[in-house]
């Protein structure tokens, strides 16, 4: 059991394959996965990786129409955009956020979190405005994105929101190419 805790705060994303195939190295003796599943949970130790329904809807946010079909982008300034991907590392996830002018494609401001949660996106979007205001703010329907904080700042500051659709990726297609570039 010492083995396995230490290791696990060595490496948390292990669940329990990759610590049976380690232990099978470190000790003479066989282990199976069912044991050392039995004793990860004994120690109350579970692998961290992204969860899944990440993408999952909060009923109490308000969604707003995509406003940028046929919509003439003629400068910058004029349309941010913004979304979140995951950096995979070696140790687990990251996640990134990155609200870009879709004039210039210029990246305005961008945060990096180890969690999921509004405020990294709430930091990345109020440094973006303090470099200006924009007239409208797109972004997909990510709880991120349709929270009272996110949306509130929004609406204080005068800008139209537009989310795209569900399942519409290229409806932000230019923040889709900074991730195929970051990635």
């Amino acid at each position: 059991m010492n083995l396995i805790d230490e290791q696990y705060t060595e490496t948390p994303f292990y669940g329990r394959r990759r610590m049976t195939a380690w232990l099978r190295n470190q000790v003479k003796f066989a282990v199976n996965q069912k044991r050392v599943a039995g004793l990860m949970q004994d120690l109350g130790l579970q692998a961290i990786y992204p969860k899944p329904n990440t993408s999952k809807a909060n009923k109490s946010h308000e969604k707003y129409p995509y406003l940028l079909r046929d919509f003439q982008i003629v400068r910058p300034g004029q349309v941010y955009s913004t979304d979140i991907t995951y950096v995979r590392l070696e140790g687990g996830f990251a996640y990134l956020c990155a609200v870009i002018d879709w004039h210039s494609r210029y990246v305005l401001s961008w945060r990096l979190s180890n969690t999921l949660d509004t405020e990294f996106c709430l930091e990345a979007l109020e440094e973006a405005l303090r470099k200006g205001v924009p007239e409208i703010f797109n972004s997909d329907q990510g709880c991120q994105f349709t929270s009272t904080e996110f949306t509130g700042v929004l609406k204080r500051a005068g800008v139209f929101i537009s989310m795209d659709g569900r399942g519409r990726a290229l409806d932000n297609i230019f923040v889709e190419r900074l991730w195929r570039s970051v990635k």
